[in-house]
């Protein structure tokens, strides 16, 4: 009868094992789904985030090594542009052991740098054609409701700066950091007719034809 007791008490053990085992189960489950190691940031959440009025775009993040001794130590750029969407725009550039830190010092970088461009309204006043080592932009006001009709680099630029309908073309090198940098100078050189007439002394024709 002692054998009997023992054999049906057997299983009644069985279940207060099962939860445990079945929680290791689900967590594995859980950490299958989602990979070993934390999960990197989203890069695309780091744009279109206010900073004191402004907002951060990266443009791009280049990856380097340097082979020494112990192996490869790596290292990372990232390139920044910051603008408050009302003429204000800056780029830079910055260089560190981490993604976020590279990140950092770009933004730190492009807010130092910030300068005005002439807008006119939602585009800008005239054509413009500006080159930039071997990258070339051409840029051509639009009528309200086209858009930004250019490319990610561009865009990113000149949406910062405020320009919300525009046209162009990127021709030559498609080196993000030469496009970039030929965009913001085409912006730079923006003038529109009231600052002219201003810099040429012919002021008066400003009241006349107002």
């Amino acid at each position: 009868m002692a054998d009997e007791k023992d054999i049906t008490a057997s299983p009644a053990a069985a279940p207060a094992v099962a939860p445990a085992t079945a929680e290791r189960s689900s967590r594995g489950d859980r950490d299958h789904g989602r990979g070993r190691g934390p999960r990197r940031p989203n890069r695309d959440s780091r744009d279109d985030e206010p900073k004191d009025g402004l907002i951060e775009k990266v443009i791009f993040i280049n990856r380097s090594s340097k082979v020494v001794k112990g192996g490869r130590r790596f290292s990372f750029s990232a390139l920044v542009v910051i603008g408050d969407k009302q003429g204000r725009v800056g780029l830079g550039l910055g260089k560190g052991g981490e993604v976020s830190e590279a990140i950092k010092k770009g933004g730190e970088n492009a807010k130092s740098r910030l300068s005005t461009v002439s807008l006119s309204a939602s585009t800008i006043p005239h054509e413009v054609y500006f080159h930039y080592g071997g990258a070339k932009v051409l840029l051509r006001p639009a009528s309200p409701g086209t858009g930004l009709i250019c490319g990610k680099t561009v865009r990113a630029v000149v949406e910062s700066a405020g320009v919300r309908d525009v046209l162009s073309k990127s021709l030559g090198s498609k080196n993000a950091a030469n496009v970039a940098k030929a965009t913001l100078g085409a912006l730079q050189v923006l003038r529109t007719r009231e600052q002219i007439l201003k810099t040429r002394g012919l002021e008066h024709r400003l009241t006349k034809t107002n």
